[in-house]
């Protein structure tokens, strides 16, 4: 009697052992669970943010903008076109061609 006691106490124990374990695992997971959240909220307001600035930033004037100012880039006309051979040199033609193509498009 005093063994099965005895066996039956240890079991009572390690039962014990274990439920404070595992309601200590699932606190600490909740924890990481709950910090995670905070963190998804915070990443989906700079990802909307980024969204945001992201459309600012790619508006047509403030492109056009950029172009004319950094890479100096400008509308193009018939006076402007020049015309490459196959030498690398510029065609002494290519103005007359241009300005029939432009008078015929009239």
């Amino acid at each position: 009697m005093t063994r099965l006691n005895i066996v039956l106490l240890l079991a009572v124990l390690a039962s014990a052992l274990y439920l404070v374990r595992t309601s200590y695992e699932a606190r600490r997971l909740f924890d990481a669970a709950e910090s995670e959240r905070a963190r998804e909220v915070q990443l989906q307001t700079e990802f909307e943010r980024l969204e945001v600035t992201k459309r600012a930033q790619a508006t047509p004037l403030r492109v056009e903008k950029i172009a004319r100012e950094r890479l100096r880039m400008f509308n193009t006309t018939a006076a402007l076109t020049h015309y490459v051979g196959l030498n690398g040199a510029a065609s002494d033609a290519a103005p007359a061609v241009a300005s029939a193509a432009t008078g015929a498009a009239r």
